[in-house]
């Protein structure tokens, strides 16, 4: 409904309710996200149709520019990481998403930063790096960063924003993927959760369909706070776990 590959608010669950390990729980959000992805971009053209996004496809092809070497370089961090350490950097990542959500739906600061050009592409490269990294660590889509950036940077509607950070997201999750599937414990942690994953990933699908046929209908003003609470609290019961 919102753009999001939904990975935020399956991680806490992951850990929190279903005891995997903060890294068991990445590796499986990376596993189901891009199914998750590659649902919601064509669901969503019914609201957002092609012709809407096509003209915009330049910011898509900006931020991927340096999103691709941010998701390797923030998986190959994960995969070093303690697991305290790891769930601490989950859990402020998790609060800061939260802000960033709030911050530009209710907000909504169309008309972007009024650069263009080079200097709107140069500028642009720096938080496609960093939505990557983001993106790989917590085993997530990047949506709440990558919206706000589309909407701020690029002045795009946030609908268009939303379907435009899908496009940028599956590339970015594949490439952190290829790089996770390098370590040794990924094969031992999808093989030993097949069932779950599969479920799960099932589940996920289905609310996908259900959120793009409900995009314009739930007004964000419920909607948004909503899940921004959702984040606050799994970002504190992460930290605390």
């Amino acid at each position: 409904m919102i753009g999001l590959g939904g990975a935020e608010f399956r991680l806490p669950m992951l850990i929190g309710i279903f005891g995997f390990l903060a890294l068991q729980a990445v590796i499986m959000n990376k596993a189901m996200s891009p199914a998750v992805v590659l649902t919601a971009l064509p669901a969503r053209l019914v609201a957002v149709p092609f012709t809407d996004l096509a003209p915009h496809w330049q910011v898509a092809v900006n931020l991927l520019a340096s999103s691709l070497a941010g998701a390797w370089v923030g998986a190959s961090w994960a995969t070093r990481m303690a697991t305290a350490t790891l769930r601490k950097v989950l859990a402020g990542l998790l609060g800061l998403m939260a802000v960033a959500l709030v911050r530009t739906h209710l907000d909504d600061p169309s008309g972007g930063l009024g650069l263009t050009g080079l200097l709107l592409a140069v500028v642009g490269l720096a938080p496609g790096f960093g939505i990557g990294v983001v993106a790989a660590v917590m085993g997530v889509a990047g949506g709440e960063l990558l919206i706000p950036t589309i909407v701020l940077l690029y002045g795009v509607d946030i609908k268009l924003a939303g379907s435009l950070s899908l496009a940028v997201s599956l590339p970015t999750m594949l490439v952190a993927f290829a790089r996770y599937s390098r370590d040794q414990g990924f094969t031992t942690v999808l093989r030993g959760n097949g069932r779950f994953v599969i479920a799960m990933t099932a589940g996920s699908i289905v609310g996908t369909l259900a959120g793009a046929l409900l995009l314009g209908v739930i007004t964000n003003l419920i909607l948004i706070p909503a899940l921004a609470l959702l984040l606050i609290i799994s970002a504190i019961k992460l930290w605390r776990h």
